[in-house]
């Protein structure tokens, strides 16, 4: 009876209709968004933020998935103290009164590739815009260091330029870039 059940259920609904969605938590360790921006003309800036969380959803059957990524605006580091205090300060991100830059998928697209897209929003300072963000490589995989060989993390590299301008963030303007090139580089421990 419960075999006649399944092959009823699977000539009504196609094969490809069934999720294989995976959720998966973000590894703080292993997470580095960062950015490039031109300093006065003479020389390109880095800078990376060392706090980020949040959450994955990958159906590599159906090559969609969700993203939903939280990076505490306090993290920032340039390698100079003096500096990265006033990135924290209201002239920049203003930490203080919003802690935390998110980014949340509205569309993910993945390809066979390793390739794909993400188009979601990207809040700064309390400001949302629409951002697309190419993925240059995902892989997933049991973990190469788990002794139990029972961890698996997917990673995905990420771009997309952005304009500071956009979220208010002005100060410096036109002897700080205004066009930033965002990385999220992301591991994530399935659930």
């Amino acid at each position: 009876m419960l075999r006649k059940l399944v092959f009823f259920l699977m000539l009504i609904f196609p094969l490809s209709s069934f999720s294989a969605s995976e959720s998966f938590t973000i590894d703080p360790n292993h997470s580095y968004p960062n950015f490039k921006i031109n300093h006065l003309g003479f020389s390109t800036m880095h800078g990376r933020f060392g706090k980020t969380t949040g959450k994955l959803n990958i159906d590599r059957l159906a090559k969609t998935g969700s993203v939903d990524v939280v990076i505490d605006a306090s993290s920032i580091n340039t390698g100079m103290k003096k500096r990265d205090d006033h990135l924290r300060s209201p002239d920049f991100l203003n930490a203080a009164e919003f802690p935390d830059i998110t980014y949340k998928s509205d569309k993910v697209t993945l390809h066979d590739d390793g390739s794909g897209r993400v188009d979601g929003r990207l809040t700064i300072m309390g400001v949302s815009k629409a951002v697309s963000l190419a993925i240059t490589n995902m892989h997933c995989g049991v973990h190469p260091f788990d002794p139990a060989k029972k961890k698996y993390v997917c990673g995905f590299n990420a771009s997309a330029q952005i304009k500071r301008s956009d979220f208010g963030v002005t100060y410096g303007s036109p002897g700080i870039g205004d066009e930033m090139a965002l990385e999220i580089e992301i591991e994530a421990i399935r659930d």
